[in-house]
């Protein structure tokens, strides 16, 4: 069953006396914040976070100080709930900004290969939540696998490549022409796997790149590792839900749905409706997102 905290559960924090700010309340105020920023937390499960959600809900002028305490920081926040905890977006000046640049930089030196791992972030947002519906309903949780991801990629790949075809494109340009039509050539070069003398899968590889953003989502506390199968299993938390609510209107997102590629999320690439019915624990976990510079 889903741990929840309730707002009735406990005692709710005493709320100050008068409409004066005391040294205490902006304490508790940064504290919630802090308990945000904190990838794994769950409220569920700290009654110190849980009792200051409840204060957030009961007392107005707390709430505005919490709010003004996360604005100071550079931090969005994007639901107060017992299901999300405090959800907060780093503002792209905020000094909590995770970027696509800083995080490819430490996966590889060469250029094609950090967009290849953008947009293997954004894969996984796609498959996380392949319909309006999923992502506006706060209940749904995504699915996905590392080797759906890139079958996922190959598949979108092959569409720019009929699609460029039709048009009449040079289906093989510079290899620094921007936006996503360079991402799928390089992406469908690159061996989908490759391996080390003792088996193991190759970073570089396109699974390789995938493994390496779910692995930093999990970390960060946007997906959970559910299993060993297909190259690795997760499904998505609440804040992830939230994060990539906060994506939907990039120019990226919205050429890849208007591909038409539509997955189930199993992973498994395909056209049909994906299937909801599994009843899952949603999980309120953290994490910041990246910027694009």
């Amino acid at each position: 069953m889903t741990e929840y905290a309730e707002w009735s559960e406990a005692e709710p924090a005493v709320a100050p006396a008068s409409g004066a700010v005391t040294p205490a309340d902006a304490a508790d105020a940064a504290r919630l914040v802090a308990f945000g920023l904190q990838p794994k937390l769950q409220p569920a499960r700290d009654q110190e976070y849980a009792d200051l959600l409840r204060r957030y809900r009961e007392d107005p002028p707390f709430a505005r100080l919490a709010d003004a305490v996360a604005t100071g920081l550079g931090l969005i926040v994007l639901e107060v709930s017992p299901r999300a905890g405090m959800a907060v977006t780093a503002a792209e000046d905020s000094v909590f900004a995770v970027r696509m640049g800083d995080y490819a930089r430490r996966t590889s030196a060469d250029g094609g290969d950090r967009f290849l791992h953008g947009l293997a972030h954004l894969a996984v947002a796609v498959m996380a939540f392949p319909r309006p519906e999923d992502l506006a309903d706060d209940g749904y949780i995504g699915r996905v696998t590392v080797n759906g991801v890139d079958a996922f990629v190959r598949q979108t790949c092959h569409r720019f490549e009929e699609r460029a075809a039709e048009q009449g494109e040079n289906t093989d340009p510079a290899s620094d022409a921007p936006g996503l039509e360079t991402a799928w050539r390089v992406w469908t070069r690159r061996s989908a796997t490759g391996a080390t003398k003792d088996a193991r899968r190759l970073a570089g590889s396109t699974t390789g790149i995938v493994a390496k953003a779910v692995t930093f989502l999990t970390d960060s506390g946007f997906l959970q590792r559910t299993g060993d199968d297909n190259g690795g299993t997760y499904r998505t938390t609440a804040r992830y839900q939230l994060q990539v609510r906060d994506l939907a209107g990039s120019a990226a997102l919205a050429e890849l749905l208007e591909l038409g590629v539509v997955p189930v999320t199993d992973g498994t690439p395909t056209l049909l409706p994906a299937d909801s019915g599994e009843d899952l624990d949603l999980v309120a976990d953290a994490g910041l997102p990246f910027h694009s510079t």
